[in-house]
């Protein structure tokens, strides 16, 4: 490895140490970055229509603001009451669960699973009161600490004035960026930089939206059922939509015990099936052709793998990041397979043959 790669090594690992270490403050430029990227096209497109930059970030600015409000306005509030009714309903579910639910399985296969439910049972109501508890101290103490509650609220404030001037200069930006790079580097740095940008598009602007509609179908198909906690079951099927068949498993098993617990009925178990069944026939003939494609193109199991090892590495920020760095990794290596396989280490021979048959083509041009 020569001098130049060296200092590009350094400067890649005092850059990353850099980041590390500013972490916690990075929170509202990362979800500004998110914003300003989503917002972007929307900007340009309004800049084609004869707007000026300036103009056409205020309008995506007060789409998002708005878009954003009406989030915080309609949905917590209904999202909070029903999370507390859960709360109250749970020992009572997980009690129905126990006496009624475990002696039919019992009946049906011959497994005893009622010592193991009891222990399951007893840790998640324990773990489900020290959560409670833990928010409580944490609520109280941000209330009595006035620095805290100054941060937090500051960190908020940061995010709406750096999602605008990251949208007003967004193409200056990256412009500037692809001036900075090595003139030899960069032809292959602008066709992975696009190739990147396909995928992140993909999955911001086409996984999220397709999350987002699912967890309405979801919400309002177990509303219109009359299953409690409809809203609440459905936003987070759609949700853990993020991994493939996950939502639909997570949320057809809770959506079908609390329906079942709630109306006693087996029938409402087809209505619960229909929703999601509905759900996933709009996604895989409606949703994932038109939004995504074959743009992700990442296996489920590479999925799964990602989104844990996001987790384990970085926690819950890991898990946000895990899936568009993993799209934008599967790009480079997209890149190195195929220069592995046009390189002589590959077929040595090929690439013999390839040498020889060249010289002997251009003879025959300088013959001719």
């Amino acid at each position: 490895m020569n001098k130049q790669w060296w200092i590009v090594v350094a400067v890649a690992a005092a850059v990353l140490w850099f980041f590390v270490s500013i972490e916690p403050v990075l929170a509202p430029f990362f979800v500004s970055m998110v914003l300003a990227y989503l917002g972007d096209p929307i900007a340009d497109r309004l800049e084609d229509r004869g707007l000026s930059r300036r103009w056409s970030v205020a309008v995506v600015f007060v789409l998002l603001t708005l878009l954003v409000g009406l989030t915080l306005l309609l949905v917590v509030p209904l999202l909070g009451r029903q999370i507390g009714q859960l709360a109250e309903a749970l020992p009572a579910i997980l009690n129905w669960v126990q006496s009624t639910v475990l002696p039919q399985l019992q009946s049906w296969t011959g497994l005893d699973l009622s010592t193991d439910f009891d222990q399951l049972r007893q840790a998640l109501l324990a773990n489900w009161k020290e959560t409670g508890t833990l928010a409580a101290s944490v609520l109280a103490q941000v209330s009595r600490s006035g620095l805290v509650l100054a941060g937090w609220l500051a960190n908020l404030a940061l995010i709406p004035v750096v999602t605008f001037y990251l949208l007003l200069d967004w193409d200056v930006l990256v412009g500037k960026v692809r001036r900075l790079l090595p003139r030899q580097w960069e032809p292959t740095a602008v066709r992975l930089a696009k190739e990147c940008d396909e995928v992140l598009a993909a999955f911001l602007r086409g996984q999220l939206i397709v999350m987002l509609c699912l967890g309405v179908i979801y919400a309002v198909g177990l509303t219109l059922l009359g299953v409690r906690f409809g809203l609440l079951i459905g936003l987070l099927s759609g949700l853990a939509s993020i991994v493939p068949y996950l939502g639909v498993i997570v949320g057809i098993t809770v959506a079908g015990v609390v329906a079942f617990f709630q109306f006693g009925d087996w029938l409402i178990l087809l209505g619960v099936a229909l929703v999601f069944g509905f759900g996933q026939l709009v996604e895989s003939t409606l949703l994932q052709p038109k939004l995504l494609g074959d743009k992700i193109g990442l296996h489920p199991v590479a999925v799964i793998f990602a989104v844990l090892a996001g987790g384990q590495l970085f926690g819950f920020t890991g898990v946000l990041l895990a899936l568009p760095v993993a799209a934008m990794v599967m790009v480079v290596l997209r890149y190195l397979h195929e220069t592995y396989k046009n390189s002589s280490l590959y077929d040595a021979h090929q690439q013999g043959r390839d040498g020889a048959r060249q010289p002997a083509a251009n003879a025959d041009e300088d013959v001719r």
